[in-house]
């Protein structure tokens, strides 16, 4: 097996081919796992949209993400993970050399523009988020500090 540098990836992408790497990190999780699940990157044709999941570089780092489009702006594209919180503003056309077409999970393959199953993902993820972050910033916190306070008065009673 041959590991491709950020230069040999975008060279690929240029002359049309398609390139396909196991996933390293957790930011697109649950979608994507990482050391298991293999992506099929592609050369972009045109601007992209909303719910695209683009690679691109991060600006001042020789480092690759892949992270989804919440939104076009007229300056490029807002963009965050499917498993983070914050957003990435104006991240350029210039800054992304491919787009993902699909992946395997567990030796299934889900092609991004057909499968039903991955649109109905990426309504669920988009729809939950507002109810995902109250629940890891707010609630969560909020019930741990109950659960100390009642620890502790426990132990006092003892």
């Amino acid at each position: 097996m041959q590991y491709l540098g950020i230069d040999e990836i975008e060279k690929a992408l240029e002359q049309n081919q398609e390139v396909c790497s196991l996933t390293v990190g957790i930011s697109m999780q649950p979608m994507l796992r990482q050391h298991r699940d293999i992506v099929v990157i592609k050369r972009v044709d045109g601007k992209l949209k909303k719910n695209d999941v683009p690679l691109y570089k991060r600006t001042g780092r020789d480092k690759l993400v892949l992270h989804r489009i919440l939104k076009v702006t007229n300056d490029g594209y807002i963009i965050r993970g499917d498993n983070l919180y914050t957003k990435e503003y104006d991240v350029k056309d210039g800054d992304i050399i491919g787009v993902l077409k699909a992946f395997y999970r567990d030796g299934k393959y889900y092609d991004c523009e057909k499968s039903r199953k991955y649109k109905t993902y990426v309504f669920f993820m988009r729809v939950s988020y507002p109810l995902r972050y109250i629940w890891k910033f707010k609630l969560r916190p909020f019930l741990g500090k109950i659960k100390r306070f009642i620890l502790a008065q426990k132990s006092r009673k003892t």
